[in-house]
């Protein structure tokens, strides 16, 4: 599993971050995190506020940290699919 946190520094960008890897440190799970900084990798997303959220590229989060609850869903969903 890939997740990328995309996002300058901000601090919500520094929130998302640290709650998507205590939510796979929860799950037990194996996946490559990866914090993303560079606007010009950003914009490739086609986004237009930070911090967005990508699992296993497709982008699921944009512009919020969305709580603990919903980022178990999602990367549950992700490692299901995969």
């Amino acid at each position: 599993m890939v997740i990328k946190i995309l996002g300058p520094g901000c601090p919500s960008c520094e929130q998302l971050e640290k709650e998507v890897r205590e939510v796979v440190q929860e799950l037990n799970l194996a996946a490559d995190i990866e914090h993303i900084r560079d606007l010009k990798e950003i914009s490739k997303y086609g986004m237009v506020a930070t911090p967005g959220l990508v699992i296993n590229k497709k982008l699921v989060s944009v512009g919020r940290v969305p709580d603990k609850n919903q980022l178990k869903d999602w990367i549950l969903k992700a490692v299901n699919r995969t």
